[in-house]
């Protein structure tokens, strides 16, 4: 067994660090100045866009996506730690490199499952990063954990579809650069079989129709670096039948293939996190005295900061073990491993960043730091994606039955 990085892994690596180094972490102060600035907090500051332009000519751009023909070629296993260091600035890095959720789900679904027109028309100013998406799931009258649940109207008539439903935490969906959403319905409610009742169609953002009625806060925070999460109505939005992703009744399983590489993301920026988050600790720590000496000799000072390097160096290999399964016996062969690390990851990582934000004092929940804002970021990925429970409940369902 290898633990080393291969040679294209460590290449990139080399240089998406030179890159934060000189680019992303001195840019964070200054986009947080720009936004301040902006007529609306939804814009872009200038910052990032240069960030962008950077990033892409040093080929440090859709590095996520396995396929050559759209992004890096780089497998899960390879970019996994490519996600990791951008994970230490949550709000800068992915979009720097285009590589921010939900942009990569929905481009992973249009490359997999989109048709040519769709990929002209969509994809491609999506891989440039010249407009960005949204996913739009979740629903506020329903346990949207549970996609069967969901209760926005997919209807044919004629030619078109017509969509009428209310959803809510659509990611990105406040930035003016969304400029199509991924909506995920019901083309057939009363179908026998309860995961082909599903569909997914494309629906531009300025269809007649549809209404972004206000941004959702995130434990009192908005997303601006991500465009928001916001709440969506759509009124009997009309949308050509070819706007149709794949087949009606494929939008169940879409939504499976899409979460698998997302979580690999996920988990990986967590870490990043995490890594970031102890760094600021051992940075105080060793800056700041109390009770007579340095906090880094205050016993459990130094227990908060061995827990949390065992913590990471766990999760990162689960992590890795999880991707290689993905690359050599696909999503549905590392099921297990996909499940455990949305289970373990976010927890843990809360976990180390609570104790970042003691050991900042007041200062670890203000503005000052990073450390409440990632926080609030990490604690949401419990929800996101699944929440834990559903994770826990399936795992065990395939655990007990080894001995039913």
């Amino acid at each position: 067994m290898d633990f080393a990085f291969d040679a294209r892994t460590e290449e990139m690596r080399a240089k998406l660090l030179a890159f934060m180094d000189e680019y992303v972490y001195p840019a964070e102060p200054v986009a947080e100045e720009q936004r301040a600035a902006l007529a609306s907090p939804w814009d872009t500051p200038a910052v990032v866009e240069e960030l962008k332009a950077e990033a892409r000519r040093q080929g440090l751009w859709n590095l996520f996506l396995p396929d050559t023909e759209y992004g890096a070629g780089l497998t899960n296993l390879q970019y996994a730690p490519l996600a990791e260091i951008t994970g230490r600035s949550p709000h800068l890095a992915p979009t720097a490199t285009n590589c921010a959720a939900p942009d990569t789900g929905n481009m992973e679904v249009l490359a997999q499952f989109g048709d040519e027109a769709q990929k002209k028309q969509w994809l491609e100013p999506l891989l440039a990063g010249e407009i960005r998406s949204a996913f739009a799931m979740t629903e506020p009258e329903v346990a949207s954990s549970d996609a069967t649940n969901i209760t926005t109207l997919i209807e044919r008539d004629g030619d078109e579809y017509v969509i009428t439903g209310r959803k809510w935490y659509i990611s990105g969906a406040m930035s003016p650069d969304c400029h199509i959403f991924i909506v995920m319905g019901k083309t057939d409610p009363d179908g026998a079989d309860i995961r082909r009742q599903q569909s997914m169609v494309l629906v531009p953002r300025d269809t007649p129709g549809v209404t972004v009625r206000r941004a959702m806060r995130v434990f009192g925070y908005e997303d601006h670096s991500h465009g928001g999460h916001a709440e969506v109505v759509f009124d009997r939005v009309r949308v050509p039948v070819t706007n149709l992703i794949g087949e009606e009744g494929g939008g169940f399983a879409i939504a499976q293939a899409r979460l698998g590489p997302g979580r690999i993301h996920h988990c990986m920026r967590l870490i990043g996190m995490a890594e970031r988050a102890i760094e600021l600790m051992c940075r105080r720590a060793v800056s700041r005295t109390a009770f007579g000496k340095p906090l880094a000799q205050q016993g459990v000072v130094q227990n908060w900061i061995a827990d949390a390097r065992v913590t990471v160096e766990q999760l990162r290999l689960l992590v890795l073990k999880t991707a290689w399964l993905m690359d050599t016996v696909g999503n549905r062969g590392a099921h297990t491993e996909i499940q455990a690390i949305k289970i373990a990851t976010p927890r843990a990582v809360v976990d180390i960043l609570d104790r970042a934000i003691q050991l900042h004092g007041a200062g670890g929940v203000s503005q000052d730091f990073p450390l409440a804002e990632v926080y609030a970021a990490a604690r949401t990925l419990m929800l996101a994606d699944g929440p834990d429970e559903v994770h826990q409940r399936s795992l065990a369902r395939r655990e007990l039955k080894k001995y039913l």
